[in-house]
């Protein structure tokens, strides 16, 4: 290997090792969990409030729901 390829691998594993550190380590949120929060947030910032979310409607059961 040339000292140009070794370079350029080496740049390429910091910025994979880069990457994947980013992001939150957490549950997911539902849009109707994220817009009762952004709510709750402006409400608590005195800002303008957002409209009130509708209540999701509960999934349809499919077959291949436990194979997931």
């Amino acid at each position: 290997m040339t000292a140009s390829r070794i370079l350029v691998t080496l740049t390429l594993l910091a910025a994979l090792a880069t990457v994947t550190a980013c992001g939150r380590k957490a549950g997911l949120e539902t849009p109707y969990e994220a817009a009762v929060q952004a709510r709750k947030d402006a409400q608590k910032a005195e800002q303008p409030v957002p409209p009130e979310p509708e209540k999701p409607v509960e999934d349809k059961k499919f077959i291949l729901d436990p194979l997931i």
